[in-house]
Formats: structure tokens, C-alpha cells, sequence
């Protein structure tokens, strides 16, 4: 394990000096540390008064012993078994809790609230929320199909399809149906079937979206917007810049719809700017139907792919 060059009680003097008053950036030139170093040693080892490591070891383990004892009277008094020192917070819990104390130990109400400080009107309160059955389907279905889409992206397609819902409660739902967005693991694998798209057979029927990338000689990156019309395969637009954004994306469709028309359908991968707010809300506004592919199968944009 990587010790640190510097004691517990050196830490704790340095952070002595910054309460007396010395600037955090002078504190780092002068030991040769990182800022977040002594933030880190600020919420570890602040409000300590006694100088030495061991005393920092007396002190959390007095907090510990005073935690655990805690726990256990609080777990005896109340007579649920569960780990120690747990302390019950939310309503449900709590009426769980009571209702344990009156099967399982004979208690009246009265005293199985009091035992473990809960209020008698949360036993007695009957929720008034309605189940919402339908925006619950709705949103598992959109969530099995956008499988990258988070809840306030889900929020807009919900919207667009007329359900009049607020975005918080949208939010409780989500986690009610555990639909959390989890990290990208491993090799992209395309999960699922997905129907063949058609060949277009009119100018504006679909458009292909991509980016392409390279570097300047002093060693910049940028990128650039490449639109492609699938059916006469003619370049609709080549927009270079440093930092091309969701929102620059929509304003250079915006402007490309002026001049050519709006298309049937616009074809995308799943980057993080064809699939922001500001695509969504332009594509529910402009009428226009997206179309992302699968994940880690860019033959299915082949007309982009081939033109870069």
C-alpha cells in the first residue's frame, strides 16, 4: 500500500496554517502539493485538536464505539434485526418497521410508534397518488428501445407523444422501474433485432449524419459535420470547427432545411450530440423522423460511411 510522505501530524500542522489564514495556492508551493491533496486532508482530518496520529485513531474510533453502541440500542429497543446503527428514514420504512414490532412482538401501536419515534399519523396516511400504469408501460417500451437514453431524454419523447408529466415525478418513476442508464462495459454489441431500412428512392427522403476528424499542424484537433443525401449521394454540407455541439448541430440543419428542404427521415449513430436534448427537441419540432443505428454496427450508415 502507497504510504504518503507526510505524517498525521505534518498534515495536521499544514492544515493549522490554512486556518490561520494561509492561501491554499501559497500552502501547495510551499509543500509541494496539489490543492485537492489538501482539500482531501480537510475533510478528513478537519476540526481535529489534538496533534499526532494517534490521537486521530482515538478520535474515529470513539466515534465508531459510539455509532455501534447507538445501533445496538437503537436495533434492541425497536426489535427489527438488520444491520446495526441503520437508521430508518423514509415513511415506508417506518411503517414496515411498526408493523413488525406489532406481529412479531405483540405491541399495540401506540407503543411500537413510540419505540421507534414515528409519528402515529404515518401509519395511519393512505396514499393519494395514482398508479400511472400507462406512462409506466410507455416509458419501459421508449427505455428497451433508446437503451442509452436517460430520464430527461425520455421526458422529451414522452412529451412529444402527449404525456403531460412533470420531471421530477418522471424521475421517481424511473428509479421506481430501475431503468438507470448503466456504464458502457466491454465491446459494443448491437442487442435485439432491428428491421432492414430501405433504399431511398427521392431526393429528401433520408439524409446520413457523421462526424470526421483530423488535426491541424500545430497539433489542434477538429472535426467536421458531413451530410449526406442518400439517394443522390451529393455532400449537403461539410461544417468544420473545434467543438461542434448539439445545439450547432440542430442550428446547421436548421439552416440546411432552409436551403434544401426538410428530409423524411435524418440517419445517425449514437454520439453524444445526435442523441442531446437539442437533436431531440429539433427533430420533434422540425417533424422530422431520427433514426439512430445499433451500437457498434456502422454498416447499417453505410451511405456516410462509404463517403468518408
Amino acid at each position: 500500500m502507497k504510504r504518503s510522505r507526510f505524517t498525521e501530524e505534518q498534515i495536521i500542522g499544514i492544515l493549522k496554517e490554512h486556518e490561520a489564514g494561509v492561501l491554499v495556492a501559497d500552502l501547495c508551493r510551499k509543500h509541494g502539493v496539489s490543492d485537492a491533496s489538501i482539500y482531501k486532508w480537510k475533510a478528513k482530518f478537519g476540526g481535529l485538536e489534538g496533534v499526532g496520529g494517534q490521537a486521530a485513531e482515538d478520535a474515529g474510533g470513539r466515534e465508531h464505539a459510539v455509532e455501534t453502541v447507538a445501533g445496538r440500542l437503537h436495533a434492541g429497543q425497536c426489535g427489527v434485526e438488520g444491520p446495526l446503527g441503520k437508521e430508518m428514514v423514509t415513511p415506508a420504512a417506518k411503517r414496515k418497521a411498526v408493523a413488525h414490532l406489532v406481529d412479531a412482538h405483540g405491541m399495540s401501536e401506540r407503543r411500537a410508534c413510540k419505540a421507534i419515534g414515528c409519528c402515529r399519523m404515518t401509519m395511519r396516511y393512505r396514499t393519494t397518488r395514482a398508479d400511472d400504469a400507462g406512462v409506466r408501460q410507455r416509458m419501459r417500451a421508449i427505455a428497451l428501445e433508446r437503451r442509452r437514453f436517460g430520464y430527461r431524454r425520455l421526458h422529451v419523447l414522452l412529451k412529444r407523444e402527449g404525456y403531460l408529466i412533470n420531471h421530477k415525478k418522471l424521475f421517481r418513476l424511473y428509479r421506481e422501474e430501475r431503468l438507470t442508464v448503466r456504464r458502457r462495459g466491454g465491446r459494443k454489441r448491437a442487442i435485439g433485432t432491428r428491421a432492414p431500412m430501405m433504399v431511398p428512392m427521392a431526393p429528401n427522403e433520408r439524409w446520413s449524419l457523421d462526424f470526421v476528424s483530423d488535426q491541424l499542424t500545430d497539433g489542434r484537433r477538429f472535426r467536421m459535420l458531413t451530410v449526406v443525401d442518400d439517394c443522390t449521394r451529393e455532400c449537403l454540407a461539410l461544417v468544420a470547427d473545434t467543438s461542434l455541439s448539439g445545439t450547432r448541430v440542430a442550428r446547421e440543419l436548421d439552416r440546411l432545411v432552409m436551403e434544401r428542404g426538410r428530409p423524411k427521415m435524418v440517419v445517425s449513430d449514437n454520439g453524444s450530440e445526435f442523441t442531446s436534448n437539442a437533436i431531440l427537441t429539433w427533430a420533434d419540432q422540425s417533424r422530422v423522423a431520427w433514426h439512430y443505428i445499433a451500437p457498434g454496427k456502422p454498416m447499417q450508415n453505410a451511405f456516410i460511411e462509404s463517403f468518408m
